[in-house]
């Protein structure tokens, strides 16, 4: 599976884009989307720049979450995907307890993943309420699909020509 422009603007939201490196609240150097790998004081990238990092990045975190062999709806994987963006492969094999939780149990377990340094954070709280409300959230059937099923009469087999 891949991410879906939904999971990319839950992290883009939540991250924001700085392209000049900072400290995060945990004092770690970040630039772009929460990239941190390699970054240095001081560092300025373009936009472009950016949106490659998060790309990677994203990349990383998609193959974390496959690695886990439940049956996602796009939304889990989504939430889970911006999850362990934030929070790391360690952590996400601890909510998933190695794979064996169902999904439901991970849903319970997002919002407690909302410390820093083990301080309470504000905007941690929101983006678990937000990627467990995604999580949570039904994928609804493809309309176009719906649409065209209802296009066509049903074939009852009492006429000879459909």
């Amino acid at each position: 599976m891949k991410i879906s422009e939904t999971g990319l603007n839950l992290i883009k939201q939540f991250e924001g884009c700085h392209l000049t490196a900072y400290k995060d609240p945990v004092g770690v150097l970040t630039i772009g989307y929460g990239h941190t790998k390699g970054v240095k004081t001081g560092q300025k990238i373009t936009q472009a720049q950016a949106d490659d990092y998060l790309k990677q990045d994203v990349a990383s975190a998609e193959k974390a979450v496959s690695k886990y062999k439940y049956s996602y709806n796009q939304n889990q994987f989504d939430a889970l995907v911006s999850f362990t963006f934030n929070c790391g492969a360690g952590n996400l094999k601890q909510i998933t307890n190695n794979g064996t939780r169902t999904l439901a149990q991970i849903s319970a377990r997002i919002p407690n993943y909302n410390k820093a340094s083990g301080k309470v954070l504000a905007g941690l709280t929101r983006r678990r309420a937000a990627e467990k409300k995604l999580f949570d959230t039904p994928v609804k059937a493809n309309s176009g699909a719906v649409a065209a099923m209802s296009y066509y009469k049903k074939y009852t087999g009492k006429s000879t020509s459909l």
